[in-house]
């Protein structure tokens, strides 16, 4: 999964290299889950994370979110976002427990070219979700969040709140 020796940071163009783009994902929106366990990716999603021209399938990393969610990240995404694992040393118990902790919440899921794939039983478990359910789906930048449509609201802080969280966090006020 990691160390594939390629430069995730770069795409090869004729000009030579270039910074690939990372993808951005916004808003929120209301999904079903099938009696399968398949949920289907709102448009804006799925064009972000098929390959260029949006022919084939996209392997999809699924993880446990701290926040009994689930996040779903591109591989390449969550590569770059989780290298520092790398780095963990494996004669250190407590780096590797953590580094397995950490990474047995992962399953790797394939995502057709109609946006659709199927999120694991004990995933779904995990963050209350229930086959035939409803869940909110949201964009939080490099990754998106799956939460139980009960769970979704206590979550996020009311906008009243959000002026002086931004100035806190953002601004360093």
């Amino acid at each position: 999964m990691f160390g594939s020796g390629v430069n995730s940071r770069y795409i090869c163009h004729e000009e030579g290299l270039q910074p690939k783009q990372m993808t951005f994902f916004q808003s929120t929106y209301e999904c079903k889950i099938d009696g399968k366990g398949r949920i289907l990716l709102p448009a804006k999603f799925k064009g972000q994370l098929l390959p260029s021209g949006g022919e084939g399938s996209q392997e999809l990393v699924i993880r446990r979110g701290f926040d009994k969610c689930l996040e779903v990240y591109s591989t390449s995404d969550f590569q770059r976002k989780f290298s520092g694992f790398l780095g963990l040393n494996d004669f250190d118990e407590e780096q590797r427990k953590l580094k397995r902790s950490f990474l047995a919440g992962t399953k790797q899921v394939e995502m057709d070219n109609s946006g659709r794939f199927v999120i694991p039983a004990s995933l779904l478990e995990y963050a209350e979700v229930e086959k035939d359910g409803e869940v909110i789906m949201a964009g939080v930048g490099s990754y998106i969040e799956i939460w139980n449509s009960k769970h979704y609201d206590k979550s996020i802080f009311p906008d009243s709140e959000l002026a002086s969280l931004g100035n806190k966090f953002i601004n360093n006020g």
